[in-house]
């Protein structure tokens, strides 16, 4: 099926609205129904445009038929601003498979390959994704840390200022996913003190002038859901994330989609290890899914409000 049969819109108005009227839109995982409708009330009870993520393994985990169905339970109009995103797509057949499905916008990572073959699986997928009408992010620089077997490295590169120009017009993409000092998972920083590189942000900004750039790895990592997993059984010691002020900072540089992923995996867990602490007897799935569920809205909540500055952008 085609996305617009689903109500979805592509990424294209999109992020050129965002830029414009400075702000970022919040791509946000989800891998259940609960994580989409917490997800999608947030941007329904903040009037926030949102971009709804799904990696691989999510998709495999839900099946491509509840995966969808789910997404045409959401009831949606194009006046709702709501993409549908693969995240991390690992190749040219996982791209086309999430177009066939019905998403609106599709992210090829050919980040860990060579320039020219990273141009080359970007470019073929731009092509098969404009022919449908689905916009397409790639990625020039890698990321470290783990969130799946589809984010996973342990090693970094930030991206290179003088590259960019070259892959956008080689490629023809419609946004660029860059490497400033983010990283997959919980530990994004080694020290409370570390700052993006805002250095490399300004020279592609000023490269790439009016351009949609994305920041992946870019979870907050809130302290109250890690200090509440913790205190329930749980061991996330040193976990940090990018303080909120820096990610405002980066979206007043030409950062109009930020992708959030471990932040609503926290959340989620420390409602859900509450939950069982609190009522010991319990074994209503209802209860304890419905508080992490609570969770990642709030979450969402917040973070459209503080650091995507998104609300009431529809």
């Amino acid at each position: 099926m085609k996305y617009t049969d689903f109500g979805l819109v592509n990424t294209k108005n999109m992020f050129s609205d965002a830029i414009s009227r400075g702000y970022a839109v919040g791509a946000f995982n989800f891998y259940n129904m609960e994580t989409l409708t917490a997800i999608m009330r947030a941007a329904r009870d903040t009037h926030s445009p949102i971009i709804l993520a799904v990696s691989e393994s999510a998709m495999k985990y839900m099946g491509d038929d509840m995966l969808m169905g789910m997404i045409g339970g959401l009831k949606l109009n194009t006046v709702d601003g709501v993409a549908l995103h693969l995240d991390h797509g690992s190749s040219f057949e996982a791209c086309a498979h999430a177009i066939e499905l019905g998403f609106s916008s599709v992210m090829i990572d050919g980040s860990k390959l060579p320039f020219d073959e990273n141009v080359k699986i970007s470019r073929r997928v731009a092509e098969l994704a404009h022919a449908n009408d689905v916009t397409v992010e790639a990625e020039l620089g890698t990321l470290a840390g783990i969130e799946d077997e589809n984010t996973f490295g342990t090693e970094s590169s930030y991206t290179n200022p003088h590259d960019v120009i070259e892959f956008v017009k080689q490629t023809g993409i419609d946004s660029l996913a860059i490497a400033i000092g983010t990283s997959h998972g919980a530990y994004k920083r080694k020290s409370d003190t570390e700052e993006l590189r805002f250095d490399i942000l300004a020279d592609i900004a000023a490269e790439l002038p009016g351009y949609p750039l994305v920041l992946h790895g870019a979870s907050n990592i809130p302290q109250n859901y890690v200090n509440e997993i913790n205190e329930f059984g749980g061991e996330i010691s040193g976990a940090r994330g990018i303080p909120a002020p820096q990610l405002r900072r980066a979206v007043e540089m030409n950062i109009c989609k930020i992708n959030v992923d471990s932040d609503s995996r926290l959340a989620f867990t420390a409602g859900v290890r509450g939950n069982l602490a609190a009522k010991p007897n319990g074994f209503n799935p209802r209860d304890y899914l419905g508080a992490g569920r609570q969770n990642v809205y709030e979450n969402c909540m917040n973070e459209i409000r503080s650091i995507m500055n998104s609300e009431n952008k529809l």
